[in-house]
């Protein structure tokens, strides 16, 4: 993050013209009773407002049915520019008195599903079959990219034409677990990170110092309410540890779940005139990585090369089965396959310390942050039990 940076380059291509949501740590300096503490904030042309005299948490915003055209000006009040909170945010020296950019999630479950595109399902199928082992990935994707991969970019998931194809695969001996969530009738649902845990735009991610082989995961993160009604979205992270998860499937969590290991933000996008359910369906979402070796990736996922309609991957995922009283955040999977090698030929990408990853889509804006190792990144320390104390001393509830 040496060059300058502005607002511009982590709001939406049409700036605050849609309904900006967000959470954000307000210092004691700007707190109306001089005592610090996380706020939801709305991000607008004409600055950014504290929300939380409508509801002290993001989770409640959103259950409540926040909107933005009846709000009544006497219950928000005027914390900073726009410009002050996303430069505060994204800088190496952060102003104490200016507020800071939180992820924009609280209470929510913080949920994913996985192999939700074909290109990243071969890309696991790969890691289980090289069993972690990044020297062997490209034998083996030049093997199953022979084979398979012609056969399934159009197979609709959990169709007749899915137990056709595994039954072939079965008698080949490719039948893999990542290919059963892949195009089999169940999607594969994940708790990513805990409540409270998920870091913001800005702040620093981690991967664990034993990772050999790792790699972001670009997506977008649905926001969906305790009814189970999508409300809006934004970026999400969801950093991966190949070498990790490729030994075994059970190690899901030791590969997903760590100290700064989700990232998500900007900000949340509210579903309104200005956006929609279809905009997420037809975003394309940017990846770039640079390294402070020199290192530079470029890539783009598609929303429209997904397998399952994201709308499916909610219902999925919260339905009269499982109830989430404070709501979701979905991150919906990622056509992201890094193959493009870092060091050497035929072990594709993994990250290195210092590694700067901006995740983008117009509608959205843009996630930043720096990798580092997880007992480096700052310690997790801020969970319910403090949130509470902390709103009730503020006289939040």
């Amino acid at each position: 993050m040496n060059k300058p940076l502005y607002a511009k380059d982590f709001l939406p291509a049409d700036g605050t013209s849609g309904t900006l949501i967000g959470r954000a740590w307000i210092p004691a300096a700007r707190s109306q009773n001089k005592i610090a503490g996380p706020s939801p904030i709305l991000v607008a042309e004409d600055g950014v407002f504290d929300l939380s005299a409508i509801a002290p948490t993001v989770a409640e915003l959103i259950n409540s049915g926040f909107d933005r055209s009846r709000l009544d000006p006497g219950k928000v009040r005027y914390l900073c520019s726009v410009e002050d909170l996303l430069h505060n945010s994204h800088s190496e020296s952060r102003n104490s008195e200016l507020p800071h950019l939180l992820a924009p999630v609280d209470l929510q479950a913080i949920k994913a599903c996985g192999v939700t595109f074909m290109c990243s399902m071969l890309e696991r199928i790969i890691e289980e079959r090289a069993g972690g082992d990044s020297a062997r990935a490209a034998d083996i994707r030049a093997q199953l990219s022979a084979k398979i991969e012609g056969d399934i970019a159009d197979i609709k998931p959990g169709s007749r034409d899915a137990e056709a194809l595994k039954e072939v695969l079965q008698k080949e001996g490719l039948w893999s677990q990542y290919l059963e969530v892949g195009i089999g009738p169940y999607a594969e649902v994940f708790t990513k990170s805990q409540v409270l845990s998920a870091v913001g735009s800005g702040q620093q991610v981690g991967v664990l110092p034993f990772s050999e082989w790792n790699n972001p995961e670009p997506e977008i993160v649905l926001l969906v309410n305790n009814r189970a009604e999508v409300v809006g979205a934004t970026l999400g992270n969801d950093v991966n540890l190949r070498d990790i998860e490729g030994r075994s499937a059970l190690l899901l969590g030791k590969a997903k779940d760590n100290n700064a290991s989700c990232a998500i933000g900007p900000l949340v996008r509210l579903f309104d005139q200005t956006f929609s359910i279809d905009d997420v369906r037809k975003a394309d979402v940017s990846l770039n990585i640079r390294g402070t070796d020199g290192f530079e990736l470029n890539e783009v996922s598609p929303m429209t090369a997904i397998s399952r309609d994201v709308l499916d991957l909610v219902g999925q995922t919260f339905n009269r089965n499982h109830q989430y009283p404070d709501g979701i955040a979905l991150f919906t999977g990622t056509l992201f396959a890094p193959t493009q090698d870092r060091d050497h030929e035929g072990q594709g990408f993994t990250h290195k310390l210092g590694d700067t990853v901006t995740i983008a889509t117009p509608k959205l804006g843009a996630l930043m942050n720096t990798v580092t190792h997880t007992d480096k990144a700052p310690q997790w320390e801020f969970g319910i039990s403090a949130l509470m104390k902390n709103l009730s001393q503020r006289g939040l509830l």
